[in-house]
């Protein structure tokens, strides 16, 4: 029997009706977001070196679309995973923007003198290095986000954020404490990682051999 404009669209044979689902497209409110995160990449490079990069104006104006990006970062992967958004698209968009912005931040803060140099090689080869090995073991599986992981990405955000503020006197000596609690965190967390990633790979190399 032909169905009508207005009858309901028919299930897959052997699948129940209620299991067919559309998948979510690539304009939802999740990948807006992450959207809206990577096109903030150029105009806060363009804000932070407006006049020289050393106006405390602009500096403001660069922190505030900075500020904008990561409060994005905070929303854009939580919103995917409780409505239902997760994309292709946003599995690979949302961590190029994290790291887009982040790195733009660190170079350019680098290259106006205001944040040494190892700080910044430092915290891009770890984000760099940890994302290398997560494609290197994933075929064993995946590597979880860890709330050490979490609380490094917050305190790197907030201490550079801090550096791109004009800050003298004692905020300038507290963000850079904080900063130095970032590249711990760096660190330690890689460490974390790299543990994990062997052992993965060891214990899914075990699995594959056959049993005698």
């Amino acid at each position: 029997m032909t169905q009508g404009p207005g009858a309901p669209a028919a299930a897959h044979p052997g699948r129940p009706a209620a299991a067919v689902t559309a998948s979510p497209g690539i304009w939802n409110i999740a990948n807006v977001l992450t959207m809206v995160r990577l096109l903030l990449v150029p105009v806060f490079v363009t804000l932070l070196f407006a006049d020289g990069g050393h106006d405390p104006k602009w500096r403001s104006v660069a922190w505030a679309s900075f500020a904008i990006a990561m409060i994005t970062d905070l929303f854009d992967g939580e919103l995917a995973r409780r409505k239902g958004l997760v994309t292709d698209f946003g599995k690979i968009a949302d961590p190029i923007a994290d790291k887009a912005i982040m790195g733009a931040a660190l170079i350019g803060l680098s290259v106006l003198g205001d944040l040494p140099w190892w700080i910044t090689v430092v915290i891009l080869a770890r984000e760099l290095g940890i994302t290398l090995m997560r494609f290197w073991v994933i075929r064993f599986g995946v590597i979880p986000a860890s709330r050490g992981g979490k609380i490094k990405t917050l305190t790197q955000g907030i201490a550079v954020g801090m550096y791109v503020l004009a800050l003298t006197d004692w905020l300038a000596t507290a963000r850079a404490v904080l900063m130095g609690v970032a590249v711990l965190l760096t660190v330690g967390t890689a460490l974390d990682y790299v543990g994990q990633a062997l052992r993965l790979r060891r214990e899914g190399l075990a699995a594959q051999r056959p049993r005698g």
